[in-house]
């Protein structure tokens, strides 16, 4: 904004004056200088933490299939993928630049790492740079020292499942056996840290955004964003995400944002602008089951990517954490296995069970079990946690258990004085059904700062994502943890992210000219929302699913490089939105280098041209107006719908017919509540646009009051 960097050096420079501001003092002298965008306190946000691109059908057995997006796509050849994360190991043979042209011309950026063991370039990681001056500001302590070296693993996960090349033979710990392989593996890859310790501030984040525009990326991928939505959407330019993610977008760069990890709850998702590709997370057919089998002899399923195993032939005594506490700890931190609050005395050679939940990282239950003395443990969820099981890489013999079968499991153990059991290694299990479903942790919408919009955008593969990792810590980045290993199976809608950023990459390979929201567009609308059985897809706990868990549904990468049709955003549309919001020609003035007034009459939020139709607040009747472009052959398109349930729909005209790619046709779309059937809240419709060949989807979400 009105000059490289200028607003950061002052967020940078006034940090003391911020913090006062945000407990409440009065505006900045500087905030209306012309070279200013805003000034806005500093935030603190978190990081949102092989078999994949196989389950979403760009290759089988191994072989890439005739119609797969990596070959139309290039497999990303020279587009330039940016990572705003916590840095990268460089060593990983994810990032090696073997047999790889020289760097495009156009790329303006470098690698500026000067301390030992810095971050170097080749041909494939062709930037890295780091940007710690607002956290050294605010939490200096986590600031290890001035590199892009990733210490965390999270940035290297991220960047290796969006871009890293093939590399045979990866694997955690023997788990997940394969070729590991990012969604663009031709791609050229550069890195921005700006999250120390899990944490990104605010000033830092803006930079990064700066900086990777300016140095020629096309596509940013963004795996972390703030706790909690935003109030409402006046705090949109006071937000670092939504506002470097718009700087991005005016200059052509498609950005891709998690949706965060607070659900299954309703309206918690984040990073929800119009401008970006938001993504919730969705399991895939593998799982790494494992078996508990109790001294009754009854079995249970349990998960887990445990390190070693008991001998399969004998039973263990088991005991509840809670009834091994040391007198130092409440039986509430017993329960969880929190560090050092475990008598060995009691533990020694049992399996120990420990309940999820409190502040204690999971595999260090573990870790407190065995430092106990203790030969295994049983992770046991509680009745919030309801079925949502997750494989980690326990130091000891363990499994996790849903909060069904543990119940089962407490049952047991008052019904014996002496309780035992086993648990059996854990085994790589392919073709799992039900696949996909949504995970329990991702977040839903629909979102209470912008509800005119429906986010998330897409799901894309999140759970159990094998990729890249730092060897600078454990894979369980546990301290106390020694072992090392050149790749990690990680969970989070961070990992689904960089799915749909690699998918964007082939895009951009493919259709260069294509302008980010055509690239959203055409990932959103051939989206799937079936699963492997061709059943709906289902929440983690077997109920089905909505829009607000998938947006338009599970992505679809093949389909997407042929859409037939796409909804087009440009930047100006983002601005008219942002009047609609209540934004002025002062605000945009500046975002728009005063090429922007806002319309006398700004059109209904609804009406902004997205591939989804959200209407959070039906009264009586309304009309929606959105406009197609023809990326295909010429062709007549007819339109078919499913009306929201107590909702009248009809779409005007049914059919359009396209002469040639790149024309422009507008339709409507109108509801009209039925006054018999209000008060349900949300309902679910959906428009399809079809010439036979391309089936144009739009999911639709009305809330009818009155």
């Amino acid at each position: 904004a009105g000059g490289e960097g200028r607003h950061l050096l002052l967020l940078h420079q006034e940090h003391q004056w911020l913090r006062r501001l945000s407990r409440g003092g009065g505006g900045h002298p500087d905030a209306e200088h012309p070279d200013v965008l805003t000034v806005m306190p500093s935030k603190m946000m978190k990081l949102h933490t092989t078999r994949s691109w196989g389950f979403m059908d760009m290759e089988r057995g191994g072989q890439v299939l005739p119609d797969s997006i990596w070959k139309h796509g290039k497999f990303g050849q020279n587009v330039i993928i940016a990572s705003l994360d916590s840095g990268v190991w460089p060593e990983s043979n994810s990032f090696n630049d073997e047999g790889m042209a020289p760097v495009p011309k156009r790329w303006k950026g470098s690698c500026t790492d000067t301390a030992k063991y810095g971050v170097p370039c080749n041909k494939k990681l062709i930037g890295a740079k780091y940007f710690n001056k607002d956290m050294l500001l605010s939490h200096p302590a986590v600031v290890d020292r001035n590199w892009t070296r990733d210490t965390e693993g999270h940035g290297t996960h991220t960047l290796s499942t969006a871009a890293g090349r093939f590399v045979p033979r990866a694997s955690l710990f023997g788990y997940a056996n394969g070729t590991a392989k990012g969604g663009a593996p031709r791609a050229r890859v550069a890195v921005y840290k700006v999250c120390w310790t899990g944490e990104c501030a605010t000033a830092d984040v803006i930079a990064g955004f700066e900086a990777a525009v300016h140095d020629g990326a096309d596509v940013i991928t963004v795996s972390f964003g703030v706790d909690a939505p935003l109030a409402d959407a006046s705090s949109y330019f006071h937000e670092a995400v939504t506002l470097g993610s718009l700087h991005a977008t005016i200059h052509g760069v498609a950005v891709v944002c998690s949706g965060g990890n607070a659900g299954p709850f309703e309206d918690t998702v984040v990073n929800s602008a119009p401008w970006v590709t938001t993504v919730a997370a969705s399991t895939v057919d593998r799982d790494f089951p494992d078996q508990l089998t109790l001294g009754n002899n009854a079995t249970m399923r349990g998960i887990s990517l445990e390190a070693s195993d008991l001998h399969s032939n004998k039973l263990f005594p088991l005991i509840n954490g809670s009834s091994a506490a040391l007198p130092n700890c409440t039986v509430n931190l017993a329960t969880n296995c929190a560090t050092g609050c475990l008598d060995p005395a009691k533990v020694k050679g049992k399996i120990v069970v420990c309940v999820r939940g409190g502040d204690v990282p999971r595999v260090m239950m573990g870790m407190t079990v065995l430092n106990a003395g203790g030969v295994g443990m049983i992770l046991a969820n509680g009745e919030m946690d309801g079925n949502d099981i997750q494989a980690d890489p326990h130091v000891l013999p363990a499994t996790m258990i849903t909060y069904t079968e543990a119940v089962s499991l407490y049952n047991y153990m008052s019904s014996t004085p002496e309780p035992a059991a086993n648990i059996s290694p854990s085994k790589t299990e392919l073709g799992v059904k039900n696949s996909p479903s949504i995970a329990a942790f991702s977040a839903h919408g629909p979102s209470g700062t912008l509800p005119y919009v429906l986010k998330p955008d897409v799901a894309a593969p999140g759970v159990d994502i094998l990729a890249a990792f730092t060897e600078y810590v454990s894979p369980t980045e546990v301290a106390a943890d020694k072992r090392r290993s050149e790749y990690a199976i990680m969970s989070g809608t961070s990992m689904a992210c960089p799915h749909v950023s690699g998918v964007m990459g082939l895009l951009k390979a493919a259709h260069p000219n294509w302008s980010p929201a055509m690239m959203r567009s055409a990932v959103m609308t051939t989206a799937r929302t079936q699963d492997n059985t061709g059943a709906p897809m289902r929440e983690m706990d077997g109920k089905e699913a909505t829009p607000f868990a998938y947006g338009s549904g599970n992505v679809h990468p093949n389909r997407a490089v042929d859409p037939g049709l796409v909804y087009d955003i440009t930047p100006n549309g983002y601005f008219t939105f942002l009047c609609s919001l209540g934004f002025s020609t002062k605000d945009l003035s500046r975002l728009s280098s005063g090429k922007f007034t806002c319309p006398a009459k700004p059109p209904p939020m609804e009406d902004l041209n997205y591939p989804s139709i959200a209407v959070p607040a039906l009264r009586h009747r309304m009309t929606i107006k959105r406009r197609l472009k023809n990326v295909g052959r010429p062709g007549t398109y007819r339109a078919s719908w499913r009306a929201p349930f107590g909702v009248n729909m009809t779409v005007d005209p049914t059919v359009l017919i396209f002469e040639k790619a790149g024309e422009e046709k507008e339709f409507k779309v109108k509801v009209a509540s039925e006054k018999d059937k209000l008060g349900r809240g949300y309902v679910f419709g959906k428009l399809v646009w079809s010439d036979g060949t391309h089936y144009v989807r739009s999911p639709i979400v009305v809330n009818a009051l009155d």
